[in-house]
């Protein structure tokens, strides 16, 4: 794709869902200032439940830049279970768990919307500014956009299909509900439009990173962009390190492979970065995994020295 060069000093923005989103983020905070930094999140597995607005992505990627990540990978960093307990307690069938602070966290983000009228993006930017978070973590949209997976035992939400179905079974379908008639914010298109590098983290492209791709403004404004967009693979030694990336590869008709990940995101991509080289696209051949803060920062920094160079 033939871009014009665009601002040398503007940010870098990821586009992330699930954990190799969130760590690509981490690690491109210690690469660039966090304040020209800006991670555009998928919001589709967000659920409503226990009276909160539980946001699992936006806020997997707030906490691990906060470093307040929790060892599981999920969660605020020694947490306690103490209301899921009292739940159960009282016949409560808890099959989402959600730690005391995270559960507090959410039912803030609730209590914003419902009594000071915020939507998502200024709601959590005030959670963000109360742990010290720097980058911008946008929503991608404020608008409610939900997926659903469809198995052989029907259609599920994204939540219920990972945790109660702990995602088994063949994925027939796949939804992205009320996307089509979802705006991105201000915010979101302000960041892609001076972007100096844009990234697609190396999350699961179907469910982490086409809900993003499916509000239409987002996708129009990342084929606008004067930036070079470059994908990070999340396939490793042919493998997906986490999450059930390859059934939903498979059910796209998608070779489990950096090939498969860029036929997926096809002209939208100048460049992609991976373990294995991808001969049609202009790629980087590094170790993709992040297994640690030199690694989360290494792949980081190659990541946008890649993008530059292709400016």
């Amino acid at each position: 794709m033939s871009r014009d060069a665009g601002a040398v000093d503007g940010d870098v923005v990821i586009l992330a869902g699930g954990t190799g989103g969130a760590k690509l983020a981490r690690g491109m905070a210690d690469v660039v200032d966090p304040t020209r930094l800006a991670v555009i999140a998928n919001t589709g597995d967000d659920i409503e439940i226990y009276g909160a607005h539980v946001s699992p992505d936006p806020d997997l990627v707030s906490f691990w830049l906060a470093d307040q990540i929790d060892e599981r990978g999920w969660g605020l960093q020694g947490d306690t279970f103490e209301v899921m307990d009292a739940l159960r307690n009282l016949g409560v069938e808890v099959w989402f768990q959600l730690g005391d602070r995270d559960l507090a966290w959410c039912l803030e983000r609730a209590r914003m919307g419902a009594e000071e009228g915020l939507g998502p993006t200024a709601a959590l930017a005030r959670l963000n500014g109360a742990i010290g978070v720097r980058a911008r973590v946008l929503p991608m949209s404020d608008d409610l956009v939900r997926t659903w997976v469809r198995t052989t035992t029907g259609w599920r939400s994204f939540q219920e299909f990972m945790i109660r179905q702990r995602a088994e079974g063949i994925v027939e379908g796949l939804e992205f509900r009320g996307a089509e008639q979802a705006r991105p914010s201000a915010e979101v298109l302000a960041a892609i439009e001076s972007a100096r590098a844009i990234v697609i983290g190396p999350s699961n492209p179907l469910a982490s990173i086409a809900p993003i791709l499916a509000v239409p403004d987002i996708r129009d404004a990342l084929i606008a962009a004067p930036a070079p967009v470059i994908a990070v693979s999340p396939i490793v030694g042919g493998e997906v390190l986490k999450g059930p990336t390859a059934a939903f590869m498979a059910f796209a008709a998608l070779e489990c492979s950096a090939d498969g990940v860029a036929d997926f995101y096809g002209d939208l991509l100048d460049g992609i970065v991976a373990d294995e080289n991808v001969a049609r696209l202009a790629s980087f051949q590094t170790d993709t995994r992040m297994d640690d803060a030199a690694a989360r920062a290494r792949v980081a920094r190659q990541t946008l020295d890649f993008a530059e160079a292709l400016r």
